[in-house]
């Protein structure tokens, strides 16, 4: 894959108030009839009824890599303004949009540019006029990205979240005080609607005009590495929302130009056709520009079997592949890159797919690092609804069986990981299913149905127990900390387009309050013990001495180090016994109160778990 000329692509300040356009449009060629423009207004008029844009014509060249190329300028300096303008050819923001003229179609307007680097709304693309460039802090080059076997994941969406880019930066130092060491962030790139998750994306090199500018998400990565977390972008590659450039003007040219981008129709949106080199080079392009610009840590690639065509395939794994040689390339950089690079040599790029039909695969089959799984969340699902044979389930899915620690490839070991969740985006928050009440009291009303806090908030303490210490990368959803409830259906535009915000008024109440007291205390045992983060996980599949009491037990162990968990999922202390396999004492790591002293290997030791909850039993010797 190849890095895409951006300095000619996009719209881009080349002298003070000299805007440069350049765009390709594979097939539109001036010879055959084919014209380009750009509409261009200052934001200030944009909604004024007598200002008008400034038509800038467009001229035509062939690239010899990419075909047909369309570019022109427009000097602010010296340009007339247009007529009812009041702010033309002063510093500031404009926005604009391509028209292309077509012999048998006519004008087609309102295509959004491809390559912008700023965004309007719908679908106008931006350029700020005499901006000051974003200074990233001296800090960018001392920070490293942490290892994702070492990483606290929590996911969260910037409007949801904190509303905009200024109130999550204000929050940060909260997630760092939770435990949290990384932050993957749903889809940042320009989509259509103002209430969105953000996965029909109609831009890509541009932070969303919904949440703030370039300038505010550079800030906010770099704030983010101040306070000790990595920043993970979600991407939608796999396909495009239908306003995206060029879905929209394919689309409307109606098969008399093959589309040079997108392929066929998919479950979400239209399919990206990874065949073509210009769909290839593109991602490739957006990946380095985002590593280069805003400095993330990495990506979770979203629905990857939406153009995953095998291990050797020019889709998903040529595009992760080509991203980790990019970054390969900059070994012993001393800039903003060296954050990649640790004292033993690995390259600790965050690559995760969302793989769902056989994660294990996608990490053998590709230089992804991680890989989201839903296995652990639908068996913790399965537990809460006492399905027969869950606590088995859940235990062997909190251990990965069958997942690779590492895998070598071209000379390449790269460590592998599952990412361990029982909320995300995707799914109704955990809590949900325990029960759900009406938030109206209108039992029609099932859109706005939520977990029945009051009544089952202690229920989810043992699964965040298990989450906590078990094999892999845990994940957290925004508000999980504190047992936010809001349910989500399974299909349909209610899952994207109801603006569902973290309610912070249940940091403070009688439900909130022990969630996150707990999650304190079990993201710094988690980050205090190398036996979860690299430790050998073993359930304890044993019916009569936990299964059948609602127990379910495992151990994490590396070296010397050595904890037994156990979590209870009744509403009853339960009593059972285990024969610790090195004597020494054992402290239980989350209260200390039910510490064990003298312990002899190999003799039953007996152990008192409280409902609804569960003892880390680390070995102190």
């Amino acid at each position: 894959m190849n890095y895409l000329p951006m300095n000619k692509l996009g719209a881009l300040e080349v002298s003070p108030k000299v805007v440069q356009f350049g765009i390709f449009l594979p097939g539109v060629d001036s010879a055959k009839g084919y014209a380009v423009s750009v509409k261009i207004i200052h934001e200030t008029d944009q909604y004024l009824q007598a200002a008008q844009p400034a038509l800038v014509t467009q001229a035509h060249s062939v690239d010899p890599a990419y075909g047909d190329y369309w570019s022109g300028q427009i000097d602010l300096n010296t340009a007339p303004p247009p007529p009812g303008s009041s702010a033309f050819g002063q510093p500031g923001r404009y926005v604009y949009r391509y028209v292309i003229h077509s012999p048998t179609r006519g004008d087609i307007d309102f295509i959004i540019d491809p390559f912008s680097r700023e965004v309007g709304v719908g679908r106008l693309s931006a350029i700020t006029v005499g901006s000051t460039p974003y200074t990233f802090s001296a800090n960018e080059t001392r920070w490293k990205t942490p290892p994702l076997k070492n990483a606290i994941i929590y996911e969260l969406m910037i409007s949801e979240f904190r509303d905009d880019l200024d109130r999550t930066i204000r929050q940060l130092p909260y997630l760092a005080d939770l435990g949290i060491n990384c932050i993957e962030v749903m889809p940042v790139s320009n989509v259509l609607s103002t209430i969105d998750w953000g996965y029909d994306p109609i831009g890509y090199f541009c932070v969303a005009e919904r949440f703030g500018k370039a300038s505010d998400f550079q800030q906010f990565v770099d704030l983010c590495h101040q306070n000790g977390l990595a920043v993970i972008v979600d991407s939608v590659y796999g396909h495009t929302g239908g306003d995206f450039a060029y879905t929209q003007l394919y689309n409307a040219l109606q098969n008399d130009l093959p589309n040079p981008f997108n392929g066929g129709s998919g479950d979400f949106g239209t399919l990206n056709d990874f065949s073509r080199q210009l769909t290839q080079d593109y991602y490739y392009s957006v990946n380095q520009f985002w590593l280069d610009t805003f400095h993330v840590d990495g990506f979770r690639f979203d629905d990857v079997p939406e153009y995953w065509d095998g291990p050797t395939g020019v889709g998903y794994a040529n595009l992760v592949y080509s991203t980790y040689q990019y970054v390969k390339s900059k070994t012993g950089a001393t800039d903003h890159y060296q954050r990649f690079f640790d004292a033993a040599g690995n390259i600790n790029l965050i690559q995760i797919a969302e793989y769902l039909p056989s994660p294990p695969d996608i990490l053998y089959g590709s230089y992804s690092t991680g890989t989201w799984q839903d296995g652990t969340l639908g068996a913790a699902a399965n537990c809460a609804a006492g399905s027969p044979g869950a606590i088995e389930q859940l235990g062997l899915q909190l251990g990965l069986s069958g997942y690779p620690a590492s895998v070598t490839a071209n000379g390449d070991t790269l460590p592998k990981t599952g990412i361990q969740y029982i909320e995300n985006h995707d799914h109704q928050r955990f809590i949900c299913n325990f029960g759900t009440v009406s938030i109206d009291n209108d039992p029609d009303d099932v859109l706005l149905q939520q977990g029945d806090r009051d009544g089952n908030w202690p229920k989810v303490q043992p699964y965040l127990i298990a989450l906590m210490t078990a094999k892999g990368t845990p994940l957290l959803s925004e508000g999980q900390e504190f047992c936010e409830n809001y349910w989500i259906p399974g299909s349909g535009y209610g899952r994207v387009m109801l603006y569902r915000p973290v309610r912070w008024n249940y940091f403070y109440d009688n439900d909130g309050r022990p969630i996150i007291r707990l999650l304190r205390k079990l993201t710094k045992i988690r980050r205090a013990g190398t036996q979860f983060s690299d430790g050998q996980h073993y359930f304890y599949n044993d019916y009569n001495n936990f299964n059948s009491k609602g127990l379910l037990a495992f151990s994490r162990q590396a070296g010397n180090a050595f904890s037994l968990i156990v979590v209870n999922f009744t509403d009853q202390d339960q009593t059972t016994s285990f024969a610790f396999p090195t004597s020494g004492n054992y402290v239980e790591q989350i209260e200390g109160v039910r510490n064990l002293t003298g312990v002899a290997a190999g003799a039953a030791q007996t152990l008192s778990v409280p409902s609804n909850y569960g003892c880390i039993w680390t070995i102190t010797r």
